[in-house]
């Protein structure tokens, strides 16, 4: 769960869509079609998902989210943004076990 503003944070899709050639990346001229952005150069793909980077604040579990720094559970339970941290969700009407 995240807060509005970190909606454009969140990890997009590796590949464009190949049967519509009006992808933005490919308009770009930047890549090749048909190009895997996940087995290419680190310096062109910055923003490569790195599984084993991030860790959670609390359980130190990794996180399936880049930069971000609550896994899901955690970041329910307390009501926070998984990845700025900040409070968007009152859950103290929630019966949650501790489990």
């Amino acid at each position: 769960m995240v807060c509005k503003k970190c909606e454009k944070k969140l990890s997009k899709v590796a590949a464009p869509d190949p049967f519509t050639s009006s992808s933005s990346s490919i308009k770009d001229g930047s890549r090749k079609v048909g190009e895997n952005k996940l087995l290419g150069k680190p310096g062109i793909s910055k923003n490569r998902f790195q599984p084993y980077q991030g860790k959670c604040k609390d359980c130190k579990s990794t996180v399936t989210q880049n930069k971000a720094k609550y896994c899901h559970g955690c970041a329910y339970k307390k009501g926070l943004c998984s990845i700025c941290g900040k409070q968007i969700l009152d859950t103290t009407g929630y019966v949650m076990s501790s489990k």
